[in-house]
């Protein structure tokens, strides 16, 4: 499975970006995808979650960017979408989308849940 990430760029608070993961190698349906973040000086952080179709497809946000970031994706054209709306300055971070290659009961939002990984792109909001 491999995963290219784009979208990322610059823009002042309160404004919207998105970022968009392509995947290949492996049915996105039967696939729990994830964003993951990291700040300079921080460690990577879960941003938000799709499951897979067989697990309903159920989304899950962080706290931080509930209601403000959605995730979706595009099974036909194996991509994943993270539309990032009213934001802040704190939301600067690299931006990652990963792949787990197994299904786990769990939540499924720490980095170690997850076995492929975009090359991250890098995500500025100016105050």
């Amino acid at each position: 499975v491999q995963l290219q990430a784009s979208g990322g760029g610059s823009v002042p608070a309160g404004g919207s970006l998105r970022v968009v993961c392509v995947v290949s190698g492996g049915t996105l349906s039967r696939l729990t995808t994830a964003w993951f973040r990291q700040a300079p000086g921080k460690e990577r952080e879960f941003v938000g979650n799709i499951r897979r179709s067989a697990y309903g497809s159920s989304k899950a946000y962080a706290e931080s960017v509930k209601g403000r970031f959605a995730i979706s994706r595009d099974n036909a054209k194996n991509t994943v979408t993270l539309q990032m709306d009213s934001l802040k300055f704190e939301d600067t971070a690299v931006y990652y989308c990963a792949v787990a290659g197994r299904h786990l009961a769990g939540p499924m939002q720490r980095a170690s849940d997850y076995d492929y990984w975009g090359q991250g792109t890098l995500v500025t909001v100016s105050s």
